[in-house]
């Protein structure tokens, strides 16, 4: 039996009766946790186990733990880790500096997460913040430079992947412009689209090769002046596929997010139709998975191939000392380079 196009939140730290059922019948490709969902190692990985053994495969379980004030995972049960702005202050006092801490901190958030069966992280963050955009992003992000934000995330990757863990860029093609928070309403950015490709798009390109990313509930005026990028045919084909070439398995933002309009169903099959080879539920409400999952299609053709290819990435690298890692991950961050102020 096959998998239905669509990630899935579940409501508190175990799985229910009637959300084991569900799962059961609409065979979601992924399960999604949040903080409601944690509560020690042995609960969330009884969770996980329990998720994978109602779908009868090792499924994808994903987290958003970037850092900072987006970690799901936090004290006292696991490290508080930075958020992207400390390995951007890091970076420009040393660049070495901070590319070694970004891929060391990945790799580090990676190991607490394989622990507990969370095999895939929504990070790295490659939005570009301009000033007046909304703090959404604000810290969140490696920097105010295309380039320096691309380095950043690519470590932070590197790292995550190590672990066998898969990463997810986002939010593409950009969110760092938005002058309203996508949770609660649809920015508009109405720069022109040689800025673009210049600034916000220019931060994908090097990441344009990881295996997972994560749409932005963004309208981009000057190449679709209706539709955000989620559900935008022309900017999913033209931009995020075209001109920053990415070739992973793409899933929308959360669908239940202020940003779209519409019943939810209409939400899913637009993005599908867009391009989107997932579509992503994270409010953990069972009324809503089951419109979602009525909408949700089989995972089929190009999007099932990006998926398996995905998957199949989920492998560990190599084994490290974790207390020495963790130490110099420690020394790292506290210490400011040589000469600098961090």
């Amino acid at each position: 039996m096959g998998v239905r196009a669509f990630i899935t939140g579940m409501s508190g730290t175990a799985i229910g009766s009637d959300e084991a059922s569900f799962l059961r019948e609409a065979r979601p490709w992924g399960l999604i946790l949040f903080k409601r969902n944690i509560e020690s190692p042995t609960q969330v990985a009884a969770m996980t186990a329990q998720f994978r053994e109602i779908l009868g495969w090792n499924a994808p379980v994903l987290v958003d733990q970037e850092g900072g004030r987006v970690q799901r995972l936090g004290p006292p049960h696991w490290s508080a880790y930075p958020a992207g702005a400390a390995f951007a202050a890091l970076y420009v006092a040393d660049p070495a500096r901070g590319l070694e801490a970004a891929r060391l901190g990945g790799r580090l958030m990676a190991e607490d997460l394989v622990a507990v069966g969370i095999d895939v992280d929504c990070v790295p963050v490659a939005d570009v913040p301009v000033a007046g955009s909304d703090r959404v992003i604000g810290d969140r992000a490696f920097g105010d430079t295309p380039d320096q934000v691309a380095a950043l995330a690519g470590a932070q990757a590197e790292g995550i992947m190590a672990a066998g863990v898969l990463p997810v860029v986002k939010h593409l093609p950009g969110h760092g412009r938005a002058t309203a928070d996508s949770h609660l309403k649809l920015p508009v950015v109405e720069t022109d689209r040689a800025t673009l490709e210049a600034t916000d798009f220019a931060a994908f390109r090097p990441l344009s090769r990881l295996p997972l990313g994560m749409t932005a509930h963004v309208v981009f005026s000057a190449v679709d002046a209706v539709q955000p990028a989620t559900t935008s045919a022309i900017m999913i084909r033209d931009v995020i596929r075209g001109s920053i070439g990415f070739e992973g398995l793409l899933m929308s933002d959360d669908i239940s997010m202020g940003a779209l309009s519409g019943a939810l169903a209409e939400r899913c099959s637009a993005a599908l139709a867009a391009g989107c080879d997932l579509v992503l539920h994270c409010n953990g409400k069972l009324d809503e998975m089951r419109e979602v999952a009525a909408a949700a299609p089989l995972l089929a053709g190009a999007s099932a191939a990006r998926a398996d290819r995905a998957l199949a990435l989920r492998q560990r690298r190599n084994d490290i000392d974790l207390a020495a890692a963790r130490a110099h991950f420690a020394d790292l961050i506290k210490q400011p380079a040589a000469g600098a102020t961090v």
